[in-house]
């Protein structure tokens, strides 16, 4: 019993530290590489790394039906999500990214009251609003004074894009279960970026160690282990038990980005991270009428 406790903790550990620690890391690797050579780097990590666990665990085949939803899921979830989080990570420190991400259960809400009819509720519209205002908070302080900036504008379409990814994957999750379905998606997303192979083996080589290090951590663990952590989980105590931890990642962010690469938060950032986490606890109402964090947690993934 108590070896099990120990396997629970230390999942729940790896998912909050590994996840967090991603925000950093694109900002680390940033440093030699454009945001679309990173992704495609990470992603051909990654999907090289669940490539092994799929021999290893004798994976299935997906059916050929599904394949047209695999790649329009794994283009918004990988493609899409990657591509726009490292374009934002550029002007948007990793602290104020991760909150902005961490927002993603409130997209998944939203479409899903608009595509599949269900109740979004009083409540959960103004939790939306107050994070929306912590969001722009956030935006104001990255840039150091009143200027929107743009790449907060990429990172919430990342936030976006993963949201559709986690709303419409849920039949495929129950079908194929959590980490093949994954797989697909992130084969599937990764296709999608070998249009910017050019060049990246020369980026590679003119690269920095630290930056290189970097993605490949980025590939490896952030994509890959959090997984792995969240099907044990699952499978002991369900999804809700699997993600309950998953809103403490933006405050590791920030301090791991403070440490890794000396990002101090401003006051304005502060601020409106604390907002945008008012706005997320309003939506998660233990009295509210409808479970927001349903799809989310049906779904939950890592395209941290």
């Amino acid at each position: 019993m108590a070896h099990k406790k120990l396997m629970i903790i230390g999942a729940h550990s790896s998912i909050i530290i590994l996840w967090a620690s991603a925000f950093p890391g694109i900002r680390a690797g940033l440093e030699s590489y454009s945001p679309e050579h990173l992704a495609l780097f990470r992603l051909l990590v990654g999907s090289a790394a669940l490539g092994v666990l799929a021999l290893l665990t004798k994976m299935r085949l997906p059916d050929m039906r599904d394949l047209p939803a695999i790649f329009i899921l794994g283009f918004l979830g990988f493609t899409v999500y990657h591509t726009a989080l490292n374009i934002g990570e550029k002007t948007v420190s990793a602290g104020p990214a991760s909150l902005i991400v961490s927002m993603t259960p409130i997209f998944s809400a939203a479409l899903a009251a608009l595509f599949l009819r269900e109740r979004f509720g009083r409540v959960r519209w103004t939790g939306s609003a107050v994070s929306f205002a912590g969001a722009a908070l956030i935006s104001l302080g990255a840039g150091g004074g009143f200027e929107l900036q743009t790449g907060v504008l990429f990172v919430l379409l990342a936030s976006v894009s993963e949201s559709i990814y986690f709303v419409f994957q849920t039949k495929y999750f129950n079908k194929y279960g959590f980490l093949s379905f994954t797989s697909y998606t992130v084969w599937a997303g990764t296709s999608f970026m070998l249009i910017y192979l050019p060049g990246l083996g020369n980026g590679i080589l003119h690269a920095s160690a630290e930056s290189t290090f970097s993605v490949i951590y980025l590939g490896i663990f952030p994509t890959v282990v959090p997984y792995i952590a969240l099907a044990f989980l699952a499978s002991i105590g369900g999804t809700s038990e699997a993600t309950s931890s998953l809103y403490l990642t933006p405050a590791i962010a920030f301090v791991i980005a403070w440490i890794w690469l000396g990002e101090v938060p401003t006051i304005l950032s502060i601020a409106g991270g604390m907002i945008a986490l008012a706005g997320v606890m309003i939506i998660h109402r233990k009295d509210s009428s409808v479970k927001v964090t349903e799809i989310f947690e049906n779904g939950s993934s890592e395209n941290i």
